[in-house]
């Protein structure tokens, strides 16, 4: 099976996303931010309240509702704030071979993906896994890499995912 396809910066930031809400380090990290800090809020007050000699109930209050604040609106910033490092990521090297025109030949033995300058293979038995959402296909090689199949540039869906599936598995 052969899949042209045109990878942008919009389906590598996409992977970073995808990638970051659902693995284990990036679901601990966002968790412990989103909870760490708003407690550091209230010790703030705390110590506001004692060194500064004020009442602690108005500042309690004034840091509880930045903390709320925060608890609500940080997921946000957290995600933003990956897509951003991912954009600049791109930025800093030369990555002709990541973005532009892939050609993706799959076959019984593994993966062939071949760019403009460079050609990598991969078996199957080196897809440690497969993972889905609405967008694409990521045929992870390694915990942190994978390579990227934008659902967009492809003909037949369910054709490939069954594919993907039978020798994956």
């Amino acid at each position: 099976m052969n899949i042209h396809y045109e990878l942008t910066e919009e389906d590598y930031i996409n992977f970073n996303l995808y990638h970051i809400k659902h693995s284990k380090m990036g679901k601990r990290s966002l968790l412990l931010q989103r909870i760490v800090t708003p407690f550091l809020y209230i010790i703030v007050a705390y110590l506001f309240s004692m060194i500064g000699n004020l009442p602690f109930l108005p500042l309690f209050i004034t840091f509880f509702i930045v903390s709320a604040l925060w608890v609500i609106f940080y997921p946000k910033y957290f995600y933003r704030l990956i897509a951003r490092n991912a954009k600049k990521m791109i930025k800093e090297g030369k990555n002709d071979d990541l973005l532009g025109n892939h050609q993706l030949q799959m076959s019984d033995a593994g993966l062939v993906d071949t760019t403009a300058n460079k050609e990598t293979k991969v078996t199957w038995s080196g897809i440690t896994s497969v993972k889905e959402d609405d967008g694409y296909f990521f045929l992870y090689n390694s915990s942190v890499s994978a390579y990227i199949l934008p659902k967009r540039e492809l003909d037949h869906v369910d054709e490939v995912r069954q594919y993907i599936q039978s020798r994956a598995s």
